[in-house]
This record gives structure tokens, C-alpha cells and sequence, in this order.
């Protein structure tokens, strides 16, 4: 629930607002959500992509307000994605070193990545794995 006597606005409140885009010259799009006085970007290499990153960094800088609030992961735990790249998200005691997500290269070498970047590159869920170690 969000707190009332917050001069911030709640994530959800930016999930609401038509963003604003840009294309960039490298060919990424960069979307603002704004909420005066506030304003969120993100930035992908598509404008839902784009939409998504700026949620995500509303999230993030609410949190920096409210340290009780926990920050919503964009993605889940362990999915394939649309292009058949499995993700795994790592174990908290790893993701300072590593990142947030482990998955596999086109080359088949284990690689790891945060979630900024994987909002970058528009990763999506198409399928949700069930791990063997839930409960």
C-alpha cells in the first residue's frame, strides 16, 4: 500500500501515465513518465521495452524513499524467453558480483547480466519455469 504522506508517487502511479519517446541515434528508444514535479526514463531497444525501464527506475527510486518498500522484479525467477534463452535469477550472496540473471550466449558460454540491461534489450518472458527448489 502506498504511503500516503509520501511526496513521491507510487510506482503504480507512473504505470498509468502515457510515456513520452525518443528515438535515439543508436537507434534505442528512451521513454519519460512524468508525474510533476518527478520524472522517470528508461531506456530499450523498443518503446514497450522503453515504457517497462522507466516503471522499473520508479520503482527503484521509491524504494530509495521508502527503504520498507520492496522493489517489484520485472522479471520472474527462472523463464525462457521468446527467442528460447533460458534465465535463471542468481541467489542474492551472487548478484553483487555476478548480476541479477545467469542465461546462456549464443555461443553457449554461461553469461550473467542485470536487470537495467535486460530491460535494455527488451528481454520478455515466454514461458515460466518451475523450479525443482521452490516449495
Amino acid at each position: 500500500m502506498p504511503d500516503e504522506s509520501s511526496a513521491y508517487p507510487h510506482p503504480s502511479d507512473f504505470e498509468v501515465k502515457r510515456p513520452t519517446y525518443h528515438e535515439d541515434e543508436d537507434g534505442f528508444v528512451t521513454a519519460t513518465i512524468s508525474i510533476s514535479p518527478f520524472s522517470v526514463e528508461g531506456e530499450s531497444s523498443t518503446k514497450a521495452g522503453a515504457r517497462r525501464a522507466a516503471i522499473y527506475e520508479a520503482s527503484k527510486t521509491y524504494a530509495s524513499y521508502h527503504p520498507d518498500y520492496n522493489e517489484d522484479n520485472p522479471f520472474p525467477e527462472h523463464f525462457v524467453d521468446r527467442q528460447g534463452t533460458e534465465w535463471e535469477r542468481l541467489p542474492p550472496f551472487e548478484r553483487s558480483t555476478y548480476g541479477d540473471y545467469r542465461f546462456t550466449d549464443d555461443l553457449g558460454e554461461e553469461d550473467y547480466v542485470d536487470i537495467e540491461t535486460m530491460l535494455m534489450w527488451d528481454v520478455r518472458p515466454d514461458e515460466i519455469m518451475d523450479d525443482e527448489t521452490d516449495e
